[in-house]
Order: C-alpha cells, then structure tokens, then sequence
C-alpha cells in the first residue's frame, strides 16, 4: 500500500509510541495519569496530521478494553497485555515489561515501524528489548528521571531500586534521547550521556482548545480565585498553596484533580490536605473538584485569575502551558521544565519551591494589578503561540525520527 505523503512532501513515517502506563485515553488527574497522557495523545494527533501512521502502545489495565481504538485519521491505540488486567501503580510494573516487550517484538516482526519511540522509562525497558532485535530505529524521551526523584523524595521515592541504572543503559542504548527541557539536559549529561545524542523538544499545547476566548467555570462570591490543576499527589505542592492562601484573604483556591468528585472523601491526599486548609484556617476557602475531563480545563484555567504550579520539582509541567494558551499568569516554582516555559516576569513569576511566603507575595502582587495579569496573560499566549504549540513540537520530532531512521541500526542478537 502506497504511504501518504507529509506536508513537507516526504513519504509519511510508521510510527509505534510506546506509553506503558499514560494511555492516551485515560481520565487525567488520578495519581498515575497527568501530563505524559495527554503528551502521548496530542503528539501522536499532530504526527497523523502531519501525514504519518502512527499506533500507540499502552498496558491493558482493564480486561474490558478492546484490543484496538481508533483515536482518529491515522492513529490507532493497541492495548498491550502484560501483567493482570487491572490498574497497577507505574512503581510495580517492571516486572511485566519482558513480557510487554515480546507482544511488542512479535506484532513488529512482520511489518516493523520505521521508528519507535518510547515514553518513560519502563516503556523503553520494554522497547529496547524489541527494537533492539528487530532493528528498529529507538527515540526514547524519559519525562522524568530517578536521579530526580530520589534527591526529591529519599526513601519515599517507591521506584524500583534499579530505575537510575536502566535509565543510564537506556539513554546510552537508545538512537537519541529527546529531551523537553534544558533541566532535562543537564541531569542526562550527569548521568554520562554524550550530549551530541541528546535532542531537545518541549511539551507542547493545543492553542484552539485553550485559547482565551469561551466559556469560564463560575465564579465564587469572593474577588478572585487561584487554580491548581493537576495530579493530586505531595511533590506537585498544594500544601504550599494552601499555606499561601492563609496569607491572601480574599481569594478561594480550587484544586482540580484526584479521583473522580465520587471518590473524594475516601481519598487519604484529599483528607490529607482538607485537614491542612482547616488548619490554617482557610478551609472555607478552598474547593476540590476532582478530577476533571479534558474538555473542561479551559474553562477552569478562564474562571481563574491566576494559576498555581509550586511543585517540588517538575520534570516539565503541561499546565504552565494550557493557562498560558488560556491568556492566564502563571506562578510556578522555579524547578525543572518551568524555568523555561514561564518567563519571569514577562508570561508570570517564578518563586522558590517550597516557599509559601514568596509564592503569596507574588500572588498578591499580580491580583493588586489588573493591568498586569491582562499583560502577562497576552504575553504568555503569544509565547505558546510561537515556542509551544503542538505543529511546532511535532515538526522538531519528526526531524529527530528522520535523522536515526537514516542510520537504521542492525539487528542486534540477544539484546
């Protein structure tokens, strides 16, 4: 069959992206499902409509999934059994990757993918298995690294203990490690891989779908409200916002993200955090929402007068991105991916992580000047609108598919 052709008029690509845990079709918002999903979905969306095939293979986690979806023109999700069918943490998955990688190896030896790129670690555990055999041209992006982790967490990091050691074997292994930041780089060269085999493309965002302009979630009765969107787990900071709050008396906090609404008085983060706001004194000003359905984010981001990202650390942080698509000011703490999406203090203000007295002092500020949001809110769309929208993320992937695709490895035996 004759391939398509891309917008640049070059033969379209068979692309496989491998995503162990972050199906693209996943809710967002629950403890395992955030910005690596909606990374998958959007890039494998704009390399389709770009003229290339792609098929996305992700772990069944539920024996009613079909063997297929068809997420739209060009791109097809294949639900990979490995392990039970059922939801496990991401953390307890590595032993199921061998047998992810021999479906992987078998569905390939056929009609192998002209490249194969592979998202977190255990996905290209379960890659490299596969591609190394075959020989398969392998992109791999890491979307976060244990050494991080670990200086972040200590013993609370759950990561299997041999995680940094496979992603210095895979970064080493691979054709070309796709970076999304400058952070990113920095950490990788530390672990001993050669920059010149390192390539940096950022997240990107969809700007149609977050754009200024639509419907706004309703406000409360108080002047202004502060956002949180995001996965409902400790190192993403929503005790330092809850801390900040107890400093700025007129706003209300919402916390999207987290089990479904349904689920949120069973949830131990949420009881957690609810007891910390009553704490502080600022119980009646805060709302959680659970977790939320893609399609209602912009209006989330619109009904906010600013948005809140005070994460620990942050291997690169979608949000930032969708409020700034949204026309919203962004403060962010001054970690990881962050650094380069929020331009402080052109697009919002970057603070020390773990700081509540600075992330207040910078809310306050920006909520006493309506002037100010509204430049900052169009200088953050305008920074999206040339730096991150997804055509200009995809074309930069591409590019790094079609230079390893011309240097087609061989077939390695027993790797």
């Amino acid at each position: 069959m004759r391939r398509a052709t891309t917008r640049a008029g070059r033969e379209g690509l068979r692309i496989a992206l491998v995503s162990e845990h972050a199906s693209p079709l996943a809710a967002l918002g629950g403890e395992d499902a955030g910005g690596q999903n909606v990374h998958v979905a959007q890039l494998a969306a704009e390399l389709a409509g770009r003229g290339n095939e792609v098929t996305v293979y992700t772990r069944r986690d539920d024996a009613g999934l079909p063997a297929g979806v068809r997420l739209g023109e060009g791109v097809t999700v294949r639900h990979v059994t490995a392990g039970p069918a059922r939801a496990v943490p991401k953390d307890g998955l590595l032993p199921f990757m061998p047998e992810f990688g021999t479906v992987l190896e078998e569905e390939w030896a056929g009609a192998p993918p002209d490249v194969v790129h592979s998202h977190f670690w255990m996905s290209g555990v379960a890659t490299l298995q596969a591609a190394r055999r075959l020989g398969v041209p392998f992109a791999h992006t890491f979307h976060a690294l244990g050494t991080v982790k670990r200086r972040h967490q200590g013993h609370a990091d759950t990561s299997p203990a041999d995680r940094i050691t496979w992603e210095r074997y895979l970064g080493l292994s691979c054709d070309r490690t796709v970076a999304t930041c400058r952070d990113e780089v920095d950490e990788l060269t530390s672990l001993g891989l050669p920059p010149e085999r390192i390539s940096v493309v950022p997240c990107g965002v969809d700007p149609e779908l977050f754009t200024p302009a639509g419907p706004a979630d309703p406000r409360g009765a108080l002047p202004y409200r502060l956002l949180q969107l995001g996965r409902l787990v400790p190192r993403k900071g929503a005790e330092v916002s809850l801390a900040a709050l107890a400093k700025i008396p007129d706003a209300e906090l919402v916390i999207a993200g987290g089990p479904p609404p349904a689920g949120l008085d069973a949830d131990p983060e949420v009881r957690r955090l609810r007891e910390t706001a009553r704490t502080l004194g600022v119980g009646d000003r805060v709302r959680f929402t659970g977790g939320v359905c893609r399609d209602q984010v912009p209006a989330l981001l619109r009904g906010s007068d600013l948005v809140l990202c005070p994460a620990d650390y942050e291997p690169f942080g979608i949000v930032p991105l969708e409020a700034m698509a949204c026309g919203v000011p962004v403060v962010a703490s001054a970690v990881g991916g962050q650094r380069d999406t929020v331009a402080d203090p052109g697009t919002g203000r970057l603070v020390p992580p773990g700081d509540p007295a600075a992330l207040a002092d910078a809310v306050a500020a920006l909520l006493a000047s309506p002037e100010e949001r509204a430049a900052r809110g169009a200088a953050g769309r305008r920074r999206v609108l040339t730096r991150y929208c997804w055509a200009a993320v995809a074309a930069g992937t591409e590019e790094v598919y079609r230079e390893i695709s011309s240097r087609r490895p061989a077939p390695v035996s027993g790797a």
